[in-house]
Parts: C-alpha cells; structure tokens; sequence
C-alpha cells in the first residue's frame, strides 16, 4: 500500500523559508513522477511543483512559485523535498505530496496520483 507523509510546514513570517519533505513508501519510486500540490482556503487544490529522475531528470513549477521553490528528490530515501524561499502571504495553503500512479509520467502529474494528507504553511505578513 502506497503512503506518502509530508512534514516540514508551520507558520512563518513573509519572506522566510521552509523546506518540506515527503516519505513515500509502498513500492520503489523511482520510475514515478512525485510532487507538491496545495489547496488555500475557498480555493481548489493547484499543482506547485514535480519532478522526474530519468532521461536526466526534469522539473516542473507553477508560475507563481517559480524562482522561489525548488523541488528534488532522493531515490534512495525515497523522499521528495519542496525548498520554498522568500514566502508570501498568499502562498499560504495546506501542501500534499504527490506520487504518479503509473510509471514514467510527466513531471506535472496530471494524470492519477496517490496523495498525501497535507502539511499546513501559514505566512503572516
């Protein structure tokens, strides 16, 4: 059985940084895109970054985080990370991790996943 537990969120002021992690565990994820989503509150969830680790690797970013995150991944420990720097207010939300359901998908993950339960980031201005 799939599991992914993601920690590393809180409450930060504007502008600090976090670093997220996400433990999967269940099979080898290697072959499968993993990544972060988030859902603010009133809002629907949205994708916020992805990663793949073959043919040389690949990263994905919304728009709105670009230049701010960076997501990468440790095959062996089986854990995909979500660097967030320079935080806003409005990027505040609950963060789930994410993990392909098939193999060798795209690093935006839009097709089925398995999800985490999410990490709360709240950023006071």
């Amino acid at each position: 059985q799939v599991q992914l537990v993601e920690s590393g969120g809180g409450s930060v002021q504007a502008g600090d940084s976090l670093r997220l992690s996400c433990v999967a565990s269940g099979r080898t994820f290697s072959n499968y895109a993993m990544g972060w989503f988030r859902q603010a509150p009133g809002k629907e969830r949205e994708f916020v970054a992805g990663i793949i680790s073959w043919s040389g690797g690949s990263t994905s970013y919304a728009d709105s985080v670009k230049g701010r995150v960076t997501v990468s991944r440790d095959n062996a420990k089986n854990t995909v990370y979500l660097q967030m720097n320079s935080l806003k207010p409005e990027d505040t939300a609950v963060y789930y991790c994410a993990a392909d359901k098939y193999p060798h998908g795209s690093s935006r993950l839009p097709g089925t996943k398995y999800w985490g339960k999410g990490t709360l980031v709240t950023v006071s201005s």
